[in-house]
């Protein structure tokens, strides 16, 4: 029996439930694919947009943390995924959190995550015909442009669905960073993405990884994740001295949006090391910096926001090559697609690292 209609969990506004609604689906256009939405985890820019604490348009679907199975393949849209490999209905998939153009300012000078015409998952506004674009409802259709990577059949739904956010966000980082073999990587900040990060730069072959949190549980954690050290931030100087021989640290990766662990950060550093910063995506006070220190210390200072396809590859690669590390347990708890407000209002528990919604339908 053919299926024309798909039911997704709408946010209307901060402080309201979500509203249960029917949609047509849409007749496939140039480059689009239909995929049957199988689960969704919550990250926390879905938290801030369902309390208020960030403004995002409205109604729309949230959810951009999705994996689902081809359902159908509109004209023209890609054979092959990111890696090479041939795409089919039924395949399982994940695919980027931004559909770019390809054309525009920044998508030639090799920043599609910031394309001028973006189209971004679990963001955008209702539109008649294309409202399914979240992943809170049990089908998506996939823009033409979106970087698409076909699953492994056998990586569970709790260790692979954040790969398109949280993995790929820190896939993106360690890029940046630049050489991590050999090298001390500090990382602030042990929630999903602190602990992938542990994950990936001990699997990089990291020399020292030391994990910093003010949460003692999260720091124990980390050490199931690849960190070598933790402490807390009344620790971290200390500790940074210890590992590494006072030098400080090569590289740091900054995935709070603190101030206050921008400075701390900042000053375990290397003399000629690499901070990026992930974590500072919403409004917070000013700090200072010192220009000449910046200059003296031959520091380099790079922003993460979204990522490049290539980074959602590197990241499913990386969960597929690194099944040791325990990241099913990070995903607490599954719920419905019909009991989607219990899910967010479970994600804003303090010890939930990732809360996820299954589609009942598939």
């Amino acid at each position: 029996m053919s299926i024309s209609q798909a039911t997704g969990a709408v946010f209307v506004d901060a402080g309201r439930p979500l509203e249960v609604r029917r949609f047509e689906l849409p007749t496939l256009g140039t480059g689009e694919i239909l995929v049957r939405v199988a689960a969704c985890t919550l990250c926390a820019s879905d938290l801030h947009t369902y309390t208020g604490r960030r403004k995002s348009p409205a109604p729309s679907i949230l959810g951009h943390e999705i994996i689902g199975h081809i359902a159908a393949l509109g004209p023209d849209s890609p054979r092959v995924d990111q890696a090479g490999e041939t795409l089919s209905v039924g395949d399982r998939v994940t695919w980027s959190v931004v559909a770019s153009c390809g054309e525009c300012f920044y998508c030639r000078r090799d920043l599609p995550q910031k394309c001028a015409a973006m189209m971004k998952y679990g963001h955008e506004a209702l539109r008649a015909g294309r409202e399914l674009t979240g992943g809170l409802a049990d089908y998506c259709v996939l823009a033409q442009g979106t970087a698409i990577v076909r699953l492994p059949g056998d990586l569970p739904d709790a260790v692979v669905c954040p790969a398109s956010c949280a993995t790929a966000t820190v896939s993106a980082a360690l890029r940046i960073a630049g050489e991590v073999r050999a090298r001390s990587v500090l990382v602030q900040g042990a929630g999903l993405l602190g602990l992938t990060a542990c994950a990936q730069a001990s699997a990089m072959r990291a020399s020292q990884v030391i994990c910093c949190d003010m949460n003692r549980a999260r720091l124990d954690r980390a050490r199931e994740f690849g960190a070598t050290h933790t402490a807390t931030p009344d620790e971290l100087s200390e500790t940074v001295r210890q590992a590494t021989e006072g030098y400080g640290v090569d590289v740091a990766l900054e995935i709070t949006g603190a101030p206050a662990a921008f400075v701390d950060g900042l000053a375990q550093l290397r003399l000629g090391g690499t901070y990026v910063l992930v974590g500072a995506v919403y409004t917070a006070p000013p700090v200072p910096i010192s220009v000449e220190s910046l200059v003296r210390r031959q520091l380099t200072l790079r922003g993460v926001h979204n990522y490049a396809p290539q980074d959602l590859l590197a990241a499913v690669r990386f969960l597929d090559a690194n099944r040791q590390f325990p990241f099913a347990s990070l995903v607490s708890d599954w719920l419905p697609l019909a009991e989607a407000d219990r899910a967010f209002h479970a994600a804003e528990e303090a010890a939930a690292l990732r809360i996820g919604v299954r589609m009942t339908a598939t």
